[in-house]
């Protein structure tokens, strides 16, 4: 499968630390040199992290590629992906791992292995792709956002994708102390829209809130539905949710899970979602899909979300 190929070409690499900074509240990000990573990844990519020296934590952890850069101190993407070598991560302080890497300074060394994944490879030409993220999933989308309106490229070689004419995002979060550094997306042209459960930032409510407020009647309905593409990335539930909303409208959404891993390269299945048959309808059987691989980004209308 063309999948496999990630997984069979990814490299095992040590990197060094540039920076590993708090953004928000118990969110970090840290910047890697890594320029056999940020060459190669195209959004909607991750890779796997390990604190070298240590068993406990164990296993690595995976992380999306958030976005790669040409020097240690650029904002925003410069030049073609090759002169590029440096490459962002962005993480919630979540467990044993999380909370060791925020003590990892500058300069200090990291082991990980990638680009793995499919990524966002299938999304057609559109008139408006709206980005939907909860929590951290945002990392996953900011350079989907940029290459399809046309400010940055990724991938070796540069894939070339159609461009969109405008891009959203619509982002959930708790409060207005979870969201970090939403000025990259507005930096990169795209329409930002936030919502959060106590209304202390934008729209009091949630992502679907945004959604039904951003969408026009016309594109909300279906009869615009081939102009219009959702990509969301973020916890299962909320997802599901998106995945429901877009189905009832007939728009095309695809999701990028968030799923448990131990390997990264499709050996242990400890990332397994229930994704149904491709190749029969709606209601046929499903099997077990390795998110590693055949994912982390799948058709939300494959995903069998009360597995």
């Amino acid at each position: 499968m063309t999948q496999a190929c990630y997984a069979d070409t990814a490299r095992f690499l040590t990197a060094p630390v540039v920076f590993n900074r708090e953004i928000a509240r118990r969110t970090f990000r840290i910047r890697l040199a890594c320029p056999e990573i940020a060459r190669t990844a195209v959004p909607g990519q991750f890779a796997m992290l390990r604190i070298p020296g240590r068993s406990d934590p164990l296993l690595a952890r995976p992380l999306a590629v958030y976005d790669t850069f040409a020097t240690a101190t650029d904002r925003l993407p410069q030049g073609t992906p090759a002169e590029r070598g440096f490459v962002d991560f962005i993480y919630l302080v979540h467990g044993k791992f999380t909370t060791a890497l925020t003590a990892i300074a500058a300069g200090e060394q990291l082991t990980l292995w990638g680009p793995l994944g499919n990524g966002f490879a299938a999304i057609p030409a559109v008139d408006h792709l709206v980005l939907v993220a909860g929590g951290i999933g945002q990392t996953a989308l900011l350079a989907l956002g940029r290459e399809r309106l046309g400010r940055g490229g990724y991938g070796s070689p540069m894939r070339i994708v159609p461009c969109a004419r405008r891009v959203s995002l619509c982002w959930g979060a708790r409060s207005a102390d979870m969201f970090g550094d939403a000025d990259d997306f507005r930096a990169a042209g795209i329409e930002v829209q936030l919502a959060t459960l106590d209304g202390s930032a934008g729209q009091r409510g949630n992502v679907i809130d945004l959604l039904a407020g951003l969408l026009t009647p016309a594109a909300a309905d279906g009869s615009r539905s081939a102009s219009t593409h959702v990509a969301c990335c973020g916890p299962e539930p909320m997802m599901a949710a998106v995945a429901r909303w877009t189905a009832e409208r007939h728009l095309r959404c695809d999701v990028s899970l968030e799923a448990p891993m131990a390997c990264g390269i499709g050996i242990c299945f400890t990332c397994v979602a229930p994704v149904r048959d491709e190749s029969a309808g709606a209601g046929a059987p499903w099997d077990y899909r390795r998110t590693c691989i055949e994912g982390p980004v799948f058709d939300a209308a494959r995903i069998v979300w009360d597995a």
